[in-house]
């Protein structure tokens, strides 16, 4: 599962991220879009869709749309927040991807060590 977190993290954030979406994610970019489309839904929907790589991985590797939902939602939050960072240039984009491994490593320690489980009857 480990593998696929990061093959997913490597897919939405090299792959499939164009190149707008790229630049106009960042707030002090200057990027003609960034006048019809804001830099934060730019960067909201790139998160977005790190979250939805995230719990579409758990849902099939762990047939559990609770662990799926809180992931998925926890993944958004996180990689919009060190994005951020990046693009305030609080740090360079190798301690940004850095610091995106550490999470896909801590979503499956917290997974496959079943530090985090679905309630009962859920």
């Amino acid at each position: 599962m480990l593998f696929f977190l990061l093959a997913g993290h490597a897919l939405m954030d090299f792959a499939l991220q164009t190149d707008p979406m790229a630049v106009c994610k960042c707030r002090r970019s200057n990027h003609p879009l960034q006048q019809a489309v804001p830099w934060y839904y730019w960067l909201t929907a790139h998160a977005l869709l790190h979250g939805a790589a995230v719990g579409f991985l758990l849902r099939w590797g762990y047939d559990d749309w609770y662990l799926a939902v809180w992931f998925a939602v926890a993944e958004t939050v996180t990689h919009w927040l060190i994005d951020f960072g990046k693009c305030e240039k609080l740090y360079s984009i190798h301690i940004d991807q850095g610091l995106h491994v550490l999470c896909k490593v801590a979503w499956w320690g917290l997974v496959a060590g079943r530090v985090v489980q679905s309630p009962p009857g859920s």
